[in-house]
C-alpha cells in the first residue's frame, strides 16, 4: 500500500518546494506541479508534491492519518 502525505506549501523555489506536514516541514520535489505557490495544499508520496487538495482535502487525510495511527 502507498501512502501520500498532505502538507501546506511554504515556499517555492526552482523545481522545489519546502511543505509542512503537521508541523514539519521539509523540501519535495515540485516538478510535477508546475503552479504551486505559497498556501496551497499538496499530498506528498516518496519525497515529491504529486497533487494540488483543497483545504477541506487536506483535512479530510488528517484525520484518516489520526485514525489509523491510533
Amino acid at each position: 500500500m502507498c501512502v501520500g502525505l498532505s502538507a501546506r506549501v511554504v515556499r517555492v523555489n526552482a523545481g522545489s518546494a519546502i511543505v509542512d506536514a503537521s508541523g514539519a516541514r521539509r523540501e519535495v520535489s515540485a516538478q510535477l506541479l508546475s503552479d504551486l505557490e505559497p498556501g496551497d495544499y499538496v499530498m506528498v508520496h516518496a519525497g515529491a508534491a504529486i497533487a494540488k487538495i483543497t483545504e477541506n482535502e487536506e483535512e479530510q487525510a488528517d484525520d484518516l492519518m489520526e485514525e489509523y495511527l491510533v
